[in-house]
């Protein structure tokens, strides 16, 4: 399961349909980054510059170049080295890029401080992304002013730079057929993940030990990385948004928080549930969970065509501040609460993101000065929560040291929504069944191995 070769294409066609005529796009691989001394972080290839091309080697910059006669999608990259490839493995080289990721040219990129002057001389715009590298931005103004100390002699420099993110990121927001399958697998694989860390889940495990079975669940069904840094936390550590130090014990009567999520084929995805240690919630843990349940389920059915971003959130808040009130957490009238933003000590993060290649991903939430309308394709989370300090004591005790979220990947379809992280229990009922059946199942397997 991939992204083919003609959706690559496509992609490459639609960016430079969007370009004002006479210009031009650069866009950089990502670079190795060291992890200590001689040893680097496993490779992963900048998202907008896999997006247009599928290629995933270091060292590379694409060039699009509308109506250019000898070809508008040119390559710089790494030349073949049988030695280098001997201790650090294969490379395409110029002559793969054109056979096996149709590129019209490519050329080493040795030469391309003698080459891409050439290719954006006479250009009146360049489409590139400022900011994102200060080393390349320095190499692309080099061949900028390169162009500009030859004007006495009639060379004609770019007079324009435009944000190509503004382009290139709408583009990604709206997810092909052939995307949605590939998060479709990467939210099955990680529900599968958190399924495992319910069933295994017990007193006297580390957090790191949840982390490990979720790790494991990801690099067997084929995600060897995790979209991003793994929350596992305990009791009061759930109440910490990005705690990821997932080094302490869990204990009976506490609640644990796992935000796990694989990246799958470039594609990431991003769940979080949050379960009993011991298999039960405690009476004060239940109200707060179901209380944010109701509040994840009222904002998943804002998720339509025509809805726009904020009103996920709208509703969430809603439901959340009602649900305070009932609890006592919070008095006064909800309107009010809601517009002075009280809830805010107890839910302090939006209702959500985009998701795709990036686990955050890119793409406006507001076009002008009005939210985003949702439309078929798009892809966000739904994770509302509730995070009562554990040191607040202004609230009666039995909330204190609380923290839950519940959070799935949601895609808008033509006819509203469909939720690609079904899979994974969040009814308090059923993840309570799930426990007590994996314990069962495990007692007697120990039983018949004794």
């Amino acid at each position: 399961m991939s992204i083919t070769k003609k959706e690559f294409t496509r992609r490459r066609e639609q960016l430079m349909a969007m370009m004002e005529p006479n210009s031009i796009a650069i866009v950089a691989a990502a670079p190795e980054r060291t992890r200590s001394r001689d040893t680097e972080f496993p490779y992963r290839q900048d998202s907008d510059f896999y997006y247009l091309s599928g290629f995933d080697e270091p060292e590379a910059v694409l060039v699009l170049i509308p109506g250019r006669e000898h070809g508008e999608y040119v390559m710089f990259c790494r030349e073949r080295d049988p030695q280098m490839e001997i201790w650090n493995g294969y490379r395409a080289g110029p002559e793969g890029l054109v056979k096996q990721y149709g590129a019209d040219d490519a050329f080493p990129i040795g030469d391309i401080d003698e080459i891409l002057p050439g290719l954006l001389e006479g250009t009146e715009r360049v489409y590139y992304e400022m900011g994102k590298d200060r080393d390349f931005d320095r190499q692309v103004m080099e061949w900028v002013n390169s162009i500009r100390a030859k004007v006495r002699s009639g060379a004609h420099p770019p007079g324009e730079f435009i944000a190509l993110d503004h382009l290139l990121h709408d583009m990604r927001l709206y997810k092909s057929k052939a995307e949605i399958k590939l998060m479709q697998q990467a939210a099955d694989i990680t529900a599968d993940a958190h399924r495992r860390a319910m069933e295994l889940c017990k007193p006297g495990l580390m957090e790191y030990q949840l982390e490990a079975e979720i790790l494991h669940e990801f690099g067997r069904r084929g995600g060897r990385f995790p979209a991003y840094s793994t929350i596992v936390g305990g009791g009061a550590n759930g109440c910490i948004l990005h705690y990821i130090a997932n080094n302490d014990e869990l204990k009976d009567g506490d609640l644990v928080l796992i935000d796990a999520g694989v990246e799958y084929g470039f594609y990431a995805a991003d769940i979080t549930r949050t379960f009993p240690v011991n298999g039960r919630f405690s009476p004060p843990q239940r109200s707060l969970y179901e209380l944010v349940l109701k509040a994840q389920l009222a904002a998943i059915r804002q998720v339509k065509p025509g809805n726009h971003w904020n009103q996920p959130h709208e509703a969430a808040v809603k439901t959340l501040t009602q649900g305070l009130v009932k609890l006592g957490l919070l008095t006064g009238k909800v309107p009010e609460l809601i517009e002075s933003e009280a809830y805010r000590r107890f839910f302090m993060h939006r209702t959500g993101h985009w998701l795709g290649m990036d686990v955050h991903d890119v793409g406006d939430y507001k076009v002008g000065d009005a939210w985003r309308e949702l439309e078929p394709g798009m892809v966000l989370t739904v994770e509302p929560g509730l995070y009562v300090a554990p040191d607040d004591d202004s609230v009666d005790e039995q909330w204190r040291g609380i923290g839950i979220r519940i959070e799935d990947d949601v895609l808008v379809t033509e006819k509203g929504h469909r939720v690609l992280t079904r899979n994974v229990p969040k009814k308090a009922d059923e993840i309570e069944t799930l426990m007590d059946s994996a314990r069962v199942r495990h007692s007697r397997t120990r039983k018949r191995v004794a």
